[in-house]
């Protein structure tokens, strides 16, 4: 029997487990407050690698918990879902309930599984090369060679076809996404104008928030009674709300909302990045405090104002750094361009010559005329890699040698700035954030159609 879709899986499938590897440079730009930036717990490999491309298949012991369209989920692949599960919510500081955190489990892996299917009828596929490409970005974050990188997955106990499968199964659900949700969502030049507006009228500060919901959900059709009832049962749990009950335990036990795990949290925003009905709600509620219930189109919701907050609005961080880049070749491997590059760090760090006197002196890139520099630089203009290391970066600080596509560096950021944005950049900008604003509804809707699609059978419960 098909007990529905999970919104809670819905909520990972849209910030967890199944993010992409690489990020588009605008959603880096734009939309970090949707995408958690810390990856989930894994096996403990002391590899810089998401847990989900590590789950190593274990027949010993197993038996079938469901099918989608006659392809098995065993308790083995519920019971390695339920761990990263449990350790993202523990990162988060989130309680849980082991029982209902295997369903959970078992519910995402039906969205993940029916979504695989469904992309192989839609011949949505990762080629070898392309694949190969994105195992080298892996091993490369990791400051590894891609054969060192096998190595060092085989020694716990991770084979390279099994990190592969799992790499391009990832890979493809991204891409599927990417193809079947951003579809869905139009952008027209008007709504970019309001937007543009609006922003316009806040500067030059923008109003930050970050509210909770409880929703109980309404279909289309829901009749008159429904309705009502609905509403009923919102009032009332206002009022234990009121009467001291915690507003997020609520949340967490009765929500059916997508962020439900997290007590209903959505997270630090600009206002715009919420639904206009939610902010008029809540414009003269004092953080701590709730309202409600409030009609949408997805049923009723209580909302609490979490936090207040201002920030600086339409402008972009830029990043002035220099580097020194070795590149790999038959006479300098990689291990060796790191010990070079490690000798010349300790002589920076010691002041014995400056970071722009031993670019100029030995680095292999055109930048190496002007001491390594390399101009100011917007989010999403260096490979990721390269990029992740600079952004943790204090000015003044040089990195540790680290490896790219491209050779071995050193990094210094020399400093950091705002600036405000161009025409140009802040169309994008709004087109952006209205997409990130309507994402959420466009991808609920997708997973619960390619799921409803899938002949569900559940067998024996999870264990």
């Amino acid at each position: 029997m098909d007990n529905g879709p999970c919104f809670f899986c819905l909520f990972l499938l849209r910030c967890g487990l199944l993010s992409a590897l690489l990020w588009p440079a605008w959603e880096s730009l734009w939309a970090q407050a949707l995408r958690p930036t810390s990856r989930p717990a894994g096996p403990q490999t002391g590899l810089n690698v998401p847990a989900d491309l590590l789950v190593t298949p274990d027949r010993s012991v197993d038996f079938i918990v469901a099918l989608v369209n006659n392809e098995p989920i065993t308790n083995h692949d519920v019971r390695m879902t339920t761990q990263r599960l449990k350790e993202q919510l523990t990162q988060s500081g989130q309680r849980f309930d082991e029982v209902g955190l295997l369903n959970e489990a078992l519910e995402l892996l039906i969205f993940e599984r029916s979504q695989l299917q469904w992309a192989k009828e839609l011949k949505v596929n990762i080629s070898d090369d392309e694949l190969n490409g994105m195992a080298d970005s892996v091993a490369a974050r990791n400051q590894l060679s891609l054969d060192e990188f096998y190595r060092a997955l085989e020694r716990q106990g991770v084979s390279k076809a099994v990190f592969l499968k799992n790499l391009r199964e990832r890979q493809i659900l991204q891409r599927l996404r990417d193809r079947e949700v951003q579809g869905r969502i139009r952008i027209t030049d008007p709504e970019i104008e309001r937007f543009l507006q609006q922003q316009k009228a806040s500067l030059p500060q923008q109003a930050q928030i970050e509210l909770a919901q409880i929703l109980i959900p309404l279909s289309e059709s829901a009749s008159a009674e429904q309705v009502a009832q609905a509403e009923r049962q919102a009032r009332d749990w206002r009022a234990e709300i009121e009467r001291g009950a915690d507003f997020f335990a609520v949340a967490q036990q009765r929500s059916q909302s997508l962020d439900r795990a997290q007590g209903g949290r959505m997270g630090l925003r600009p206002a715009d990045r919420y639904p206009e009905l939610f902010i008029q709600a809540t414009k003269d509620v004092a953080p701590g405090g709730v309202t409600g219930p409030i009609r949408s189109g997805a049923g009723w919701h209580l909302l609490r104002v979490v936090e207040r907050q201002s920030a600086m609005g339409l402008t972009m961080p830029q990043t002035h750094a220099r580097h020194i880049l070795l590149k790999s070749s038959p006479s300098l491997s990689p291990a060796a361009a790191r010990n070079q590059l490690l000798a010349y760090k300790q002589q920076i760090d010691r002041g014995q010559v400056s970071f722009e006197q031993m670019a100029r002196l030995h680095s292999q890139d055109g930048s190496a005329a002007q001491g390594g520099d390399l101009g100011w630089a917007t989010p999403g203009q260096f490979v990721p890699e390269f990029e992740q290391v600079m952004n943790e970066l204090r000015p003044g600080q040089v990195s540790e040698p680290l490896t790219s596509r491209f050779g071995v560096h050193l990094i210094q950021v020399i400093e950091r700035r705002e600036v405000p944005l161009t025409g140009a950049q802040e169309r994008e900008y709004a087109r952006n954030m209205l997409r990130e604003s309507k994402f959420d509804e466009a991808l609920d809707t997708w997973a619960r159609e390619v799921r409803g699609q899938a002949y569900i059978e559940y067998r024996e419960p999870p264990q």
